[in-house]
């Protein structure tokens, strides 16, 4: 909702008449309140989700599609000229690039090999083969999103428990520190602009509740190497890590799309949505990379949407504070 909001906010700005169309298999989807024209769709694993795409795409003349989940994203990548045969833009990272993103080993390995500092990983069933240990580790789906299924290991009988419990799990080496997650730029055309580390303050389900932001030179310099070494990233690239006691900053996730705490960095003057919009129009961009706010600090609430019948409105109106 916040996102929406940004985005009206900039095509202002931009002196230009901006309609938001969105998407979802339900209306139980706040946002889909606040956008201008929802619409109903497939389940994204069935095979009329991107024909369903294509048809509101298309019927609707819309410029640009910009997915905010990440189960969407490997089904849009691979759509990409189907919807370029339809004049609509989608502003998503290469197939190739997703699929190493949403594979946590395929993650590692892409890190490891661009030389950037990230915490060893092993396959579960690896790491119980091992006579010895050193606790704890970190576990984690291989392919999951949002904190689901992620657990601090302390000992053998929580590795054999817990690796028992998660799908596909992938064990880490546990990194103490402070995490943060960077919101780098890198447009249509892949090039790192803008990295705005954020530190996480609070996290509820996997999303970020309460973050600062925190213009540190040497977590920046990563974001930017990370998104040049890993490259074909479009759009805004989520980037997890640890900062160490000792400095060391390490790379622990990548998201390639929004992440749910990029209104911060949007707020802080890192104004992605104008800088989007104004390279789909064509126009030149001009702005200063490190021109946000350090510090700005976001503390979120839970807020509510009213709707009268929520099964079948067709009617939306801006929820009220709670």
């Amino acid at each position: 909702m916040e996102l929406v909001d940004a985005f009206h906010r900039a095509a202002d700005a931009l002196g230009i008449r901006l309609t938001v169309h969105g998407a979802d298999l339900n209306w139980m989807a706040p946002a889909m309140h606040v956008v201008d024209h929802p619409h109903i769709v497939p389940r994204i694993k069935t095979k009329g989700h991107i024909p369903s795409l294509l048809r509101l795409a298309e019927e609707n003349r819309i410029d640009a599609v910009i997915p905010l989940i990440d189960s969407d994203l490997l089904a849009l990548s691979r759509a990409v000229r189907r919807f370029e045969a339809i004049g609509t833009r989608v502003v998503i990272s290469s197939e190739a690039v997703i699929r190493t993103c949403q594979d946590k080993l395929l993650t590692y390995q892409a890190l490891k090999e661009a030389r950037i500092d990230t915490p060893a990983t092993w396959p579960w069933a690896e790491v119980i083969r091992k006579k010895r240990h050193r606790f704890p580790y970190y576990m984690k789906p291989r392919e999951g999103s949002a904190g689901l299924g992620n657990y601090r290991i302390n000992n053998r009988d929580e590795l054999h428990a817990l690796g028992a419990r998660v799908p596909d799990p992938i064990v880490q080496e546990f990194v103490e520190g402070i995490e943060h997650t960077m919101d780098v730029y890198t447009g249509l055309d892949g090039r790192p602009r803008c990295a705005v580390p954020r530190r996480r303050l609070e996290v509820r389900s996997g999303e970020v509740s309460k973050g600062m932001v925190v213009k540190d030179a040497d977590i920046i310099d990563v974001g930017r190497h990370v998104a040049i070494t890993v490259g074909q990233f479009r759009g805004v690239v989520t980037i997890q890590c640890m900062v160490t006691p000792d400095r060391r900053v390490r790379v622990i996730e990548i998201n390639p799309r929004f992440g749910g705490g990029a209104p911060l960095a949007i707020h802080a003057g890192a104004d992605f949505p104008k800088w989007l919009m104004a390279e789909l129009l064509g126009r030149k961009l001009r702005f200063d990379p490190m021109g946000y706010r350090d510090g700005v600090t976001m503390l979120r609430y839970d807020q509510s949407v009213f709707v009268a019948d929520v099964a079948n409105t067709t009617m939306r109106r801006r929820g009220k504070r709670s």
